[in-house]
């Protein structure tokens, strides 16, 4: 077992901020395993299904125009449906292929060593004070490659900090924080973008048919949010997070991880060779690319639009971008004699991610079940309805709204799911109030994105879980809520208040973007 170096510039954190979170570390830890908790909360979804299904609700689904009513999943051909439907759900449960086909490719490269030389190499001339922000700022970016963050910057984050000698946790919460937490915040657009304000357009259909909202309404305002969300990622990191986990052991297998050890001359002409290899792959990429008929674009030429061929294959890509560098990296330093070297590689990353697979398994049943029971929808028009009949100031119900998502998002993870459902309500209700669809999306945002790192029903989860066991072997769900609370809680308070501030001082939300309506 080993402890890690001091948290930078020893910062010490406060102790009642301490307590509380070891508390909510240790109450979080003695529920059951992950994988239970999920199986656990799929029979609760079952029985709360039965019982509210008599019951007759007033709240009106906006996709369908229809009151929403509760299935009862117990009913005997919805009980058989869901057994028919096990295998299906599991197979397509989305975090799984992305996880496992990105590992394969990962695996090999950290197999060969080039991950670990890699990563010595950037260490090398980069500030140990200033791995915080570079990892925030990379878990932002990569919102652009869809949900490539969760299975490549998470981990990473984590042998960063460990080959820095600092907590490899903090580096795994840093990272987490910029990818989920900041969902909203970037400095590149993705296909975020369109896809929400294609739904607030079906939200402001229902007062206006003339007015159209442009895909990047809301650019300018989560540009400059990534500079916050940054500035608090690090503080949090450094001064509560990382000062925290100093008493937390490692013991988990770090056989493998890099140290910082200066490169041979043998692995630094491997490295050379694998960059090479990546670089040409990425010039290939963009060139490729650049055609206004590539067959990278959409129908449209968008290469970041929907469907593009491009954002279907980042995970792919991923995978090729890792296992080709591996392989040079492998037999370029003497590592891999032959193909089996390279197989093997890829049998260690899975293997790795057994553990995963099963809580996948009853995550997976769980999430379907309570999309299945409308559930979710229920109690996401029933808070909309609740902010509307409140009839408070426009800046309180905005706060109401981010409030009010940021609820609903622990229990619904899908962003496009979760507006889908309160869009034709809130669009159209601050609509009447003078507020433009523009300033609703953006407060939608806030509160999408500061819960989804304390929420166990967020897909991606369980997996964070897992890259934590690497390092602490009983960490569970307790410690991960522990660590990323601090971020949730700022987050959703100082983001709150910048976007009214940032309404305050009328700067531009984006492209053809308004306050008012």
């Amino acid at each position: 077992m080993s402890s890690p170096e001091p948290a930078p510039e020893n910062a010490t954190v406060n102790p009642r901020i301490a307590r509380i979170l070891d508390w909510i570390e240790r109450a979080g830890n003695k529920l059951p395993d992950p994988a239970v908790l999920f199986l656990l909360a799929l029979v609760i979804t079952w029985v709360i299904s039965a019982l509210l299904a008599p019951v007759s609700f007033s709240a009106i689904d906006p996709r369908s125009g229809e009151p929403v009513v509760i299935r009862n999943l117990l009913a005997g051909q919805d009980f058989v449906g869901f057994l028919a439907q096990m295998v299906q759900v599991f197979v397509a449960f989305p975090p799984l292929g992305v996880v496992l086909v990105a590992m394969l490719g990962i695996g090999v490269a950290e197999h060969s060593g080039f991950i670990n030389a890699a990563l010595r190499g950037l260490l090398s001339f980069t500030r140990r004070g200033l791995l915080t922000p570079m990892v925030i700022t990379v878990g932002i970016i990569s919102h652009t490659a869809v949900d490539a963050g969760y299975v490549l910057v998470v981990p990473l984050g984590g042998v960063i900090f460990y080959a820095a000698g600092r907590h490899p946790l903090a580096g795994i919460a840093a990272a987490f924080a910029g990818v989920s937490g900041g969902f909203s915040a970037n400095f590149v657009p993705s296909s975020v973008d369109p896809m929400l304000a294609g739904i607030t357009q079906a939200g402001v259909q229902v007062l206006d048919s003339e007015l159209l909202i442009n895909p990047l309404n809301n650019y300018f305002f989560t540009a400059v949010s990534s500079l916050l969300i940054i500035a608090l990622g690090w503080f949090i990191t450094d001064k509560v997070v990382e000062p925290r986990l100093q008493n937390t052991e490692l013991d988990g297998d770090l056989s493998d991880l890099p140290k910082m050890e200066s490169l041979e001359a043998a692995e630094r002409r491997a490295l050379r060779w694998a960059l090479a290899s990546m670089g040409l792959m990425i010039l290939v990429l963009v060139l490729t690319s650049l055609p206004a008929d590539s067959v990278w674009r959409n129908a449209e030429g968008k290469l970041a639009g929907s469907g593009s061929p491009l954002m279907g294959s980042i995970v792919p890509l991923i995978f090729l971008l890792f296992v080709i560098p591996g392989i040079v990296f492998g037999y370029a330093s003497g590592k891999f004699k032959s193909h089996r070297d390279v197989v093997h590689g890829m049998t260690k990353a899975m293997s790795d991610m057994g553990y995963y697979m099963v809580m996948a398994f009853f995550a997976a049943q769980f999430i379907y079940a309570f999309g299945q029971s409308n559930l979710g929808p229920l109690i996401a028009i029933e808070g909309a309805n609740f902010i509307r009949a409140m009839g408070m100031p426009a800046q309180v119900t905005l706060v109401g709204i981010v409030l009010v998502t940021g609820v609903v998002n622990l229990l619904v993870g899908s962003a496009s799911a979760k507006w889908a459902l309160l869009a034709p309500i809130l669009v159209p209700m601050l609509m009447s109030l003078g507020i433009s669809p523009d300033l609703t999306q953006a407060a939608y945002r806030v509160g999408d994105s500061t819960t989804n790192i304390i929420t166990p029903l967020m897909p991606y989860f369980p997996l964070i879980v897992v890259f934590c066991q690497r390092y602490v072997t009983n960490a569970g769900i307790g410690t991960l809520v522990a660590m990323m609370l601090p971020y949730s809680v700022v987050f959703l308070v100082a983001w709150t208040a910048f976007l009214l501030i940032y309404w305050a001082l009328g700067i531009p939300l984006g492209f053809q973007a308004s306050y008012t309506y």
